[in-house]
């Protein structure tokens, strides 16, 4: 399971957006906004996918 910190999750509308995202592409995932991170588990195909994703709708994601 790889963690990627999203700095830019500010609220739950942040969250439901990451969520949508990423159910939509079919990941493995688990989003904290307390942590301001997402957890995603799976290859690291997914993992990529994830970011590239997050970054289509404007969140910037480390692997941290």
């Amino acid at each position: 399971m790889a963690v990627l910190k999203v700095a830019d999750m500010h609220c739950e509308m942040c969250v439901k957006r990451i969520t949508n995202t990423l159910n939509e592409a079919g990941l493995k995932f688990e989003v904290s906004l307390g942590d301001k991170t997402v957890k995603v588990d799976g290859s690291d195909e997914d993992v990529k996918k994830a970011i590239e994703e997050l970054d289509d709708i404007g969140f910037s994601a480390v692997i941290g």
